[in-house]
């Protein structure tokens, strides 16, 4: 078994995919008020909306808060495109490498994780794309019915 690894996830959503871009490009700071799986979001260095800032995610993982910091690496708002890099948090020593891309087109959203494990004992990341498919939903659901 290799220890480079890559899940895709695709949902359709009944609200925008611009939504969805903005929030995780100059929104997330809403999301914990979205969806109970986010239980807090800080921006610890740079300012949303801008490659290089450095954010921190706390959520519930296995039944455990978990942290994870993250460094916005490549926006692209014309293609609706952000990829983020684990760079701290719980997850660092499971895996050498993780880099997350939110792709939006009109009502579909794919979640892209990419990681390289640090050895064949790391499971899969498919607990952290579950609470990513989990979100969105939260965030679809919170729009769609106000």
């Amino acid at each position: 078994m290799g220890l480079r690894g890559k899940l895709v996830a695709h949902l359709e959503v009944k609200c925008d995919g611009e939504l969805f871009h903005d929030h995780f490009n100059i929104k997330p700071h809403h999301i914990p008020n979205i969806s109970d799986k986010i239980n807090h979001f800080r921006v610890h260095e740079g300012e949303l909306g801008s490659v290089g800032t450095i954010i921190e995610w706390r959520f519930k993982y296995e039944g455990e808060e978990r942290m994870a910091k993250q460094v916005i690496d490549h926006i692209d708002k014309e293609k609706k495109r952000i990829s983020f890099k684990f760079v701290g948090g719980d997850f660092v020593d499971l895996y050498k490498e993780f880099k997350t891309t939110l792709d939006v087109e009109e009502n579909w959203i794919s979640w892209t994780f990419e990681y390289e494990k640090e050895n064949e004992d790391v499971p899969e990341p498919i607990t952290l794309l579950g609470i990513a498919i989990d979100v969105m939903k939260d965030i679809d659901s919170h729009h769609h019915n106000k």
